[in-house]
């Protein structure tokens, strides 16, 4: 099994669509809206976009309560929208994936309406479902007492979204209504999968982010039976689609990438101490220099050693699900990490905003599902022009209110400032395209990480090509004991480093590329 080679210098930029650009006045963001913006994030260095749920939903869940899986929803355009938003991202070296969500659908998707019905049908097998009203599925919310249907209907996230049925990995033989994976019902809920990345993907979609992945089997003992079920997935778009891209919401790399995922995120949750790097009470990005990142390197080499390189572990400047950056650091730190995320191998995710330092907008009442996480998902902020240029609707119309600091960050402001966050995002990406050593599939071995310590250094590596990276995000200079000529400086922020007698000597909140 390969790997698509356009993955291998692969920068992407994460779209939550409602929020992006709106071209219809109606407070909402559109296809038409990103097509629009197409230049500026290509622009920045991105080649490759992912947005989120696009599809027809009734937005209990900000549309992963997907309502049909092949419509794009009304609000956003039409389904001719988007594939003039892959065409041109393709006529500009772009590619484009789609969020996929393969656990669980809407209530009013019509799969679950036919599943409802007492009488059997081609979708009564669809859905996880017990035998009995009284009989909730272990360990799962549930949904019951909706329909004349006797059994209660398992639940994969919000109440609304049932479980899709892929089977049980270790069926309970006491419980008939566990089926096994192979059983009729979850085989077609498999092929009804594969079917809707197979209509995606011909109308020109270059790949999936799929929501909650490791999710899909019950009973999972180690996640195998999700494993199996996702390799089987991949063996049918190596062999229809081969340069397509699915990248996992997992945490957990050396399960996602044995399952045949070209690509598993890092994440706010699971085992990765993601948090400590930008989103714990004392972040190793802070320059206040109390952060640890020893955790986070020693489960990252254990991960890196177990996927024997099977494929990409990506590291996102956050994403939809997740406190923005600026919520824990400033933007001279937003900048150092940057240099960090950046720099190191598998494909970086940019959520959007995240260039400009978009602040959290807090006390917001919850939109969509979003609770905590509206205050994340604030319009985009392009400009000084009333809604900060994300469109023209009354303000009281937008979909999340806009960040009301009359000093909020604006693309517009940034660009002209060469100090920016988004210029020096810019400059890492441009860098990072210049050396294959700092690109997805770039070797990695860290010289520096040492427990409750500061610096933070590694060695990228591709064929001959070797880079040091030195990431100081602390307010005090560090040194550690490694030889290794950094008189060529690829990259620095915050000034030089310096070799002497083995011991390298880096000053505060500092970066540094150094090729030897």
């Amino acid at each position: 099994m390969t790997m698509p080679e356009w993955l291998n210098n692969a920068v992407f930029y994460e779209i939550y669509p409602q929020s992006f650009k709106d071209t219809d006045s109606d407070g909402i963001g559109d296809i038409n809206g990103i097509t629009e913006k197409l230049g500026y994030i290509r622009d920045l260095g991105c080649n490759a976009l992912w947005i989120n749920p696009c599809f027809k939903s009734p937005f209990g869940d900000a549309g992963y309560d997907v309502e049909d899986y092949c419509t794009v929803a009304p609000r956003y355009g039409t389904n001719e929208d988007l594939i003039r938003l892959f065409n041109e991202a393709h006529a500009l070296g772009m590619h484009v994936i789609l969020d996929l969500v393969p656990g669980h659908t809407s209530v009013a998707h019509e799969w679950f309406r036919q599943s409802l019905k007492a009488e059997k049908n081609e979708f009564t097998d669809r859905y996880v479902w017990t035998d009995s009203i009284w009989t909730e599925p272990d360990g799962m919310n549930c949904i019951r007492g909706i329909s004349d249907r006797d059994g209660s209907c398992a639940v994969n996230f919000f109440s609304h979204q049932p479980a899709l049925n892929y089977g049980y990995y270790k069926p309970d033989p006491d419980k008939k209504w566990q089926q096994p994976m192979d059983a009729e019902g979850p085989r077609a809920t498999l092929e009804a999968m594969k079917n809707i990345m197979r209509f995606w993907l011909g109308l020109g979609c270059d790949g999936f982010r799929v929501d909650m992945a490791g999710s899909l089997v019950k009973n999972d003992e180690d996640g195998k039976g999700t494993v199996k079920l996702w390799q089987n997935v991949r063996a049918f778009l190596d062999s229809e689609f081969p340069e397509a891209a699915i990248v996992s919401e997992w945490g957990e790399p050396d399960k996602s990438l044995m399952g045949g995922f070209h690509m598993d995120f890092l994440l706010h949750f699971g085992p990765s101490h993601y948090n400590d790097l930008f989103r714990c009470e004392e972040p190793y990005f802070s320059s206040r220099g109390k952060g640890d990142v020893s955790a986070f390197v020693q489960k990252y080499i254990e991960n890196y050693n177990k996927t024997e390189r099977r494929g990409l572990i990506c590291i996102p400047s956050g994403n939809h699900d997740m406190d923005r950056l600026a919520r824990s650091l400033s933007p001279d730190e937003i900048k150092i990490a940057f240099a960090f995320l950046l720099s190191m191998p598998g494909a970086p995710f940019i959520y959007y905003g995240d260039e400009i330092g978009m602040r959290y907008v807090e006390n917001l009442t919850s939109v969509e599902g979003g609770y905590g996480r509206t205050g994340s998902r604030s319009p985009m902020q392009w400009d000084g022009t009333p809604n900060a240029g994300f469109g023209s609707s009354a303000p009281e119309k937008l979909y999340i209110p806009i960040d009301s600091d009359a000093d909020r960050p604006t693309v517009e402001k940034q660009a002209a400032d060469s100090s920016s966050i988004y210029n020096e995002v810019r400059r890492l990406i441009e860098i990072r395209q210049s050396h294959k050593a700092l690109q997805s599939c770039g070797e990695i071995e860290f010289v520096y990480a040492e427990e409750n310590a500061y610096p933070l250094a590694y060695i990228r590596s591709c064929g001959e090509e070797k880079i040091l990276v030195i990431i100081n995000p602390s307010d005090k200079e560090q040194k550690f004991s490694y030889s290794y000529p950094v008189s060529t400086a690829l990259y620095s922020i915050g000034g030089n480093a310096d070799c002497s007698d083995g011991v390298i000597t880096v000053p505060p909140c500092f970066a540094g590329f150094y090729g030897g």
